[in-house]
Order: C-alpha cells, then sequence, then structure tokens
C-alpha cells in the first residue's frame, strides 16, 4: 500500500508531539519517585505499554521506511544517517528494559530500587526526547528537502496497520487510565 510520503512525514511528526505529551507525564513519575512517594505505577505501566506497542512498533519502522527511501532515492541527503535505524533499536531496548522493570513492580516479583527506576525512567525520557529532537531539526528537513524536488510515495505493506492506541479516536480500554492523565487538548 502506498502512502504519500509528505502526509506520512506529518503523521510522524504528530506522533512526536503526542509522545512529548506521554513522556511529561513520565517525567511527573519521575518526580514523584525522586520525592519519595510511590508513583502510580498502573499509568507507569500503561506508558510503557503504548511507549513498546506503538512508538517502537509502528511510529519507528515508519521512520525507517522514510529514511530508507531518502538513502535510496537521495544519498547526497543520506549521509552520515546510517546510525537511524540502530538507534530506533537502542530505543525499543530501552524501552523494553523499563516496561519489564514496572510489570516485575506491579507484579511483586521483584524489588527494583527506586534510584534505579529513577535512573532507568530518567535515561529513557532524554534519550527518546533527544531522538525526536535530532529527527526535527535535522532528518525530518532532510526529508522535506527530498520531496520539495520529487513528490515520493512510500510502500508501508510489510507493515502491521495499527492506529495510535491512545491519540486515535477508537481509544483502547487497556489505555484508559493514560488518556484520562493527559491534559486537555488545547
Amino acid at each position: 500500500m502506498d502512502t504519500d510520503a509528505r502526509e506520512l512525514l506529518a503523521e510522524l511528526r504528530l506522533d512526536h508531539r503526542n509522545m512529548a505529551v506521554v513522556l511529561d507525564l513520565l517525567e511527573d513519575l519521575v518526580i514523584q519517585m525522586e520525592n519519595n512517594k510511590d508513583p502510580d505505577f498502573e499509568l507507569f505501566d500503561e506508558i510503557m505499554r503504548y511507549m513498546t506497542v506503538y512508538p517502537d512498533a509502528v511510529h519507528h519502522p515508519k521512520e525507517d521506511i522514510v529514511y530508507d527511501k531518502l538513502r535510496t532515492q537521495r544519498p547526497d541527503l543520506a549521509d552520515g544517517l546510517e546510525h537511524v535505524p540502530d538507534e530506533h533499536r537502542e530505543l525499543a531496548r530501552l524501552g523494553t528494559l523499563l516496561r519489564d522493570e514496572v510489570d516485575a513492580v506491579n507484579a511483586g516479583a521483584a524489588v527494583v530500587r527506586r534510584e534505579k527506576m529513577i535512573a532507568d525512567t530518567s535515561a529513557y525520557i532524554e534519550h527518546l526526547r533527544r531522538h525526536m529532537y535530532w529527527e526535527e531539526e535535522d532528518l525530518f528537513p532532510r526529508i522535506d528537502t527530498m520531496l520539495d524536488a520529487e513528490p515520493q510515495a512510500v510502500d508501508l505493506s510489510a507493515l502491521e496497520h495499527i492506529k495510535d492506541p491512545v491519540f486515535e479516536l477508537e481509544i483502547e480500554a487497556g489505555f484508559r487510565r493514560l488518556l484520562e492523565s493527559l491534559p486537555p487538548a488545547a
């Protein structure tokens, strides 16, 4: 299934705005832990499930496809971007690690030191924010340059078609707490 690359890029930018809102919530949980308060671990779980089932499994693979299009169509614009797929894999690894820690706390099966949760969560937030900023400031403008010169279509048929389970119209029941924690839309 071919999709207009400009539409896909607009969708990726919207995903970044949505992910930033979710990271703000995650940051609030870190602040609670730093103040020796117990965070809402059910919300923590929903946030990390969301981050691993949508950004890691859908958003980043779409970016990889657009990056690959840039690399093949305009190698002159892709210089120095070889790390993009590895960066996405590292973000997924960090997200899965954090999700496993939250699952362990919620299951009562393991004790995860507060300091480790704070450090791992803070590192995840910082890594993802830095990555999204870099994409917005460097990768996406390169893709815009390619699309300004010649409109492109991208084939997304290899990807599973999954809507954003929190920000799309059909909200999944498993993310109700996360949805209720989001600030009102401006």
